[in-house]
């Protein structure tokens, strides 16, 4: 690591070797990445009191997902990448080992932050996985900010643009129909509506399914309902390349949606 690369040490004692047992300290030179990228830094590995045979270094991706089962909610934490960044090797006693790494960050990773901050309810870690003598010690959830992609960072200006609110982001067990999906959740990117919208929608919810190729954009409007009829849901959807995501005006393009919700009806897609 150079002295001009941005790091962030994350430092524990690996409980589950007892006292004694080595340390670890994974130090990210890429705090902030976006999908596709590349996550680089390094695990540093400081031996205990006796030599230890590692077997292996892992890292993983993890975050917060909502589930659902029957009525009830509740959230549960998912790993949803894993590599392993180092085979077996002899840690002597008091010496230490450093491993290089250049772990890729899946395309549908939950973004973390927005244009204007952090994203309220979104977290993505990583977690560095050591293991001794068929030990392994998983670690904590170090926090690690996953920026949008150029394409979906002007889908998220248009929203700001237009005047809507974040309300704030969430990941979903499941898989939106019709989309291929490698992850067994989505994120859902919670707004508010501004004033011209209000009256006829409670919320709008943004979902980005991106790839190596391009960016499906699904809106979701919770629609209120009248003196007569119940609230229910419409759904957009927009399928795109990133270099065309880029050309798009995205704000004439929602705010169009959002007009034409009065006139949509069930859960069709209205794009």
């Amino acid at each position: 690591m150079t002295a001009g690369e941005v790091a962030v040490v994350f430092k524990r004692m690996l409980g589950a070797l007892g006292v004694g047992g080595p340390s670890v300290d994974t130090v990210l030179a890429t705090p902030r990445v976006r999908p596709g990228g590349t996550l680089s830094g390094e695990v540093r590995v400081q031996g205990g009191d006796l030599d230890f045979d590692v077997e292996y270094i892992a890292l993983g991706l993890v975050t917060r997902v909502e589930i659902e089962s029957g009525d009830n909610e509740h959230t549960g934490t998912s790993e949803f990448f894993q590599v392993r960044v180092s085979g077996p090797f002899h840690l002597g006693a008091g010496r230490r080992h450093a491993v290089p790494f250049g772990v890729p960050i899946p395309w549908e990773t939950p973004i973390t932050e927005a244009p204007g901050g952090p994203l309220p309810g979104a977290t993505v870690g990583v977690r560095t996985e050591l293991s001794v003598a068929r030990a392994v010690d998983k670690g904590d959830l170090d926090p690690v900010a996953i920026m949008p992609l150029p394409s979906q960072e002007r889908v998220l200006d248009a929203f700001a643009r237009l005047g809507f609110h974040l309300k704030k982001a969430d990941m979903e067990a499941g898989r939106i129909h019709g989309l291929h999906q490698r992850l067994p959740f989505f994120q859902e990117i919670e707004y508010y509506p501004p004033a011209q919208w209000a009256g006829r929608v409670n919320e709008v919810e943004l979902t980005f399914v991106a790839d190596p190729h391009g960016l499906a954009v699904v809106l979701e409007a919770d629609k209120r309902g009248g003196l007569f009829t119940s609230g229910q849901d419409v759904y957009g959807r927009f399928q795109v390349g990133h270099d065309q995501a880029l050309q798009m005006d995205w704000t004439a393009e929602i705010a169009r949606w959002m007009d034409g919700l009065a006139h949509r009806r069930g859960h069709g897609m209205g794009w």
